[in-house]
C-alpha cells in the first residue's frame, strides 16, 4: 500500500516535510524507549489538536489497541467499511515503504503532495510550541521532564539532542486527524501506537474500543505482567463506550472486566459472545488457497451478562462459550464460508474481533451489508504478515517481533506449507525478548542467516543472536523421531546480503522466512522487490 512516486514539485515539498519530520522525536528509532509518565503523557498531543481546530472531534472513531492484531485487526474494520461504502481513514504504524502508508483513505495512502500539504499546515503550530516549551525548560532552575530524561540518558533520544514540543508521533497523529477531517470522512479508524492509557492516539472519544490481544512485549515500558499490560492497553477504554476484547488469558481478562465495568461500558469477548472456526489453505509452496472463516456472535441482555460474568469458565480460543443461559438480544448469528484475505489462525481471530466490532456498528445505526462484510475480508491487503512474497523457492515475509507472533507464523508455516527444507533470515530489534523468540525458532529450521537492519539504530547485532542461539540449540533433542531440525547458523553484515545467501541457498522446492523485526521486513521486502529471484536466479 504505498504511494505511486511524486512529481519534481511535490517531490521537493515532500522531502522538506520529511526534514522536518526527521528533526523530531522519533521514539521507533531511539536507542531506548522512555518508560517516564512524565515524559509520555498526552498534554502536548491535547495543546496541538486544539491549535488545529479538535479534529478528533469531528469525526466517528473506532479506537484498537493490543499487543499483537491491532494492525491486521484495524485494517480489516477499515476494508469492510470502505466495501460498504463509508469513506473510512486508517492511521496506522510503522511504514514498511512509504510515510504516506500510515494514513490512507478507503485503501490509499496520502499523496507525497498531501503528505506535504499535511506537514505544513501543522508545522507552524508544532514550532510555536517549541518556543513555548523551550521558554520553560530554559527556565532558570527548572527541573522539567525533558531535561531529567536527558539528564539519566543523554543518548537515549537522536537526533535533536534538546527536544521541546510535539514528537514524531504525536505530529503523524494530529495530520491523520487532519486529514481525515478535510476528507471528510465516515469513519476514522485508528491503531494504537505504544500500549493505550498514554498514546497519543488516545485523545478521541471512539465510537467503540477494541482490545484485540495481551501478551508480553514492551515489558519496560508497560508492565512486566499480563495483568499490568492490560492495564495500559484498557487505557482507551471510555466511560460508556462499548469495547470489543479478543483477550483470552484469564489474567488480563479479568482486568478488562473490571475496567470495563468500572467505566459502565458494554464488554463483548472472545469466546464468550463470539467465537470462530478457522479452516486453513494446505501446500501454499505450490498456488495461492483462500482461508476460510465461520464466524459466531451471541449477544446477550446486559442483566443476564452480568449474573453470569463471574461464573463462566475461560474458553478455548475460537470455541463457543457454554453460558448461553440468558436470552438472545438480539440474537444469534453467523456467517460462514468467509474468505480471509490474511494467513493464519490468528489472523481469523483478529477477523473475528473485526467483525463483532462490525456488529458494534450495526446495533449503533450503521449500514454495512453482509455483502460487504464478505468482500471486506476477502480483499483486505496488510503486508508483511504471513506475506508469500515469492514462489520457487517459496519466500514468507512477516514483521513478528514478539514471542506471541512468532509461535503465531510458526503455526501457518506448519500448517499451511509443505517445504522440502525451511531457511530462516533473522534479525530482531533492542528491548524485545531476543531469547524467547529464538526458542521458537530454532530446531524449525534447517539453516539459519542472522543479519542486522540499517534502517533503525536500535537493530541487534547478529553476533549477540548467534551467540544466544548456540546456546539455546545445544540442549535441543535432536535426532531421528525428535522433530527437531539441526541447523547450521551463519551471519551477514546486512539485508542484501541477507537476500543473496538465502537465494544462494535455497532450492526451488524450500522455502525461505523472513521475521523478527517490522524494519526487517520493510528493507528485505525491497531487496526481493529489486531482485525478485536472489543472487544468481
Amino acid at each position: 500500500m504505498s504511494s505511486p512516486p511524486a512529481e519534481n514539485g511535490s517531490s521537493t515539498r515532500r522531502e522538506a516535510a520529511l526534514r522536518f519530520l526527521a528533526g523530531r522525536i522519533d521514539y521507533e528509532r531511539t536507542q531506548s524507549m522512555p518508560c517516564s509518565e512524565e515524559v509520555l503523557k498526552l498534554d502536548r498531543m491535547r495543546e496541538l489538536l486544539r491549535r488545529l481546530g479538535n479534529p478528533q472531534d469531528k469525526m466517528p472513531i473506532v479506537h484498537v489497541a493490543g499487543t499483537k492484531g491491532k494492525g491486521s485487526t484495524s485494517a480489516m474494520v477499515a476494508a469492510v467499511l470502505s466495501a460498504a461504502g463509508h469513506r473510512t481513514g486508517l492511521f496506522t504504524s510503522p511504514h514498511l515503504d512509504r510515510l504516506e502508508e500510515r494514513i490512507a483513505i478507503n485503501g490509499q495512502p496520502c499523496s507525497a503532495e498531501e503528505l506535504a500539504d499535511l506537514v505544513e499546515r501543522v508545522r507552524p503550530h508544532v514550532e510555536a510550541m517549541d518556543q513555548d516549551q523551550g521558554r520553560g525548560e530554559r527556565g532558570e532552575g527548572t527541573e522539567t521532564p525533558i531535561r531529567r530524561l536527558l539528564k539519566s540518558n543523554p543518548q537515549s533520544l537522536i537526533p535533536n539532542p534538546f527536544p521541546v514540543g510535539p514528537t514524531y508521533f504525536e505530529i503523524l497523529t494530529a495530520m491523520a486527524f487532519d486529514h481525515f477531517r478535510r476528507r471528510q470522512v465516515d469513519a476514522a479508524v485508528l491503531e494504537v501506537g505504544l500500549g493505550g492509557r498514554l498514546d497519543s492516539t488516545n485523545v478521541c472519544w471512539p465510537c467503540v474500543s477494541i482490545i484485540t490481544s495481551i501478551s508480553f512485549d514492551h515489558t519496560k515500558q508497560l508492565g512486566e505482567t499480563l495483568a499490568a499490560i492490560a492495564v495500559e492497553k484498557a487505557g482507551i477504554i471510555k466511560p460508556g463506550v462499548p469495547v470489543i476484547s479478543g483477550v483470552d488469558v484469564e489474567e488480563p481478562r479479568q482486568v478488562i472486566r473490571r475496567i470495563a465495568r468500572q467505566n459502565g461500558c458494554r464488554l463483548v469477548e472472545a469466546g464468550v459472545d463470539f467465537g470462530f472456526d478457522y479452516h486453513p489453505p494446505r501446500h501454499l509452496e505450490q498456488a495461492a488457497s483462500p482461508a476460510q472463516l465461520d464466524f459466531r456472535y451471541l449477544a446477550r441482555d446486559s442483566e443476564h451478562r452480568q449474573s453470569e460474568e463471574n461464573s463462566r469458565e475461560p474458553t478455548a480460543r475460537g470455541g463457543t462459550a457454554n453460558t448461553h443461559r440468558g436470552p438472545l438480544a438480539p440474537g444469534y448469528f453467523a456467517f460462514t464460508d468467509l474468505v480471509l484475505g490474511l494467513l493464519g489462525r490468528h489472523q481469523a481471530a483478529n477477523a473475528a474481533v473485526a467483525l463483532a466490532a462490525v456488529e458494534e456498528l450495526r446495533q449503533q445505526g450503521w449500514t454495512i451489508p453482509e455483502a460487504a462484510i464478505r468482500r471486506g475480508l476477502a480483499e483486505v491487503v496488510w503486508p508483511a504478515r504471513v506475506e508469500v512474497v515469492a514462489r520457487r523457492p517459496t519466500v514468507v515475509l512477516d514483521a513478528a517481533h514478539n514471542v506471541a507472533s512468532i509461535a503465531a507464523l510458526m503455526e501457518v508455516l506448519d500448517e499451511s506449507f509443505s517445504a522440502a527444507r525451511r531457511l530462516l533470515v533473522f534479525a530482531t530489534t533492542q528491548e524485545k525478548d531476543h531469547r524467547g523468540m529464538l526458542r521458537q525458532l530454532l530446531g524449525r529450521f534447517d539453516h539459519v542467516i542472522f543479519s542486522r537492519y540499517s534502517n533503525n539504530p536500535r537493530s541487534v547485532p547478529p553476533e549477540e543472536l548467534l551467540a544466544m542461539a548456540r546456546e539455546i540449540a545445544s540442549p535441543l533433542p535432536l535426532g531421528e523421531g525428535s522433530g527437531v531440525r539441526a541447523a547450521k547458523m551463519e551471519i551477514v553484515a546486512t539485508p542484501s546480503e541477507a537476500w543473496d545467501a538465502a537465494g544462494s541457498l535455497a532450492t526451488p522446492d524450500d522455502l525461505i522466512c523472513i521475521t523478527g523485526s517490522f524494519f526487517l521486513a520493510s528493507e528485505m521486502r525491497c531487496q526481493i522487490a529489486a531482485r525478485p529471484h536472489g543472487a544468481g536466479r
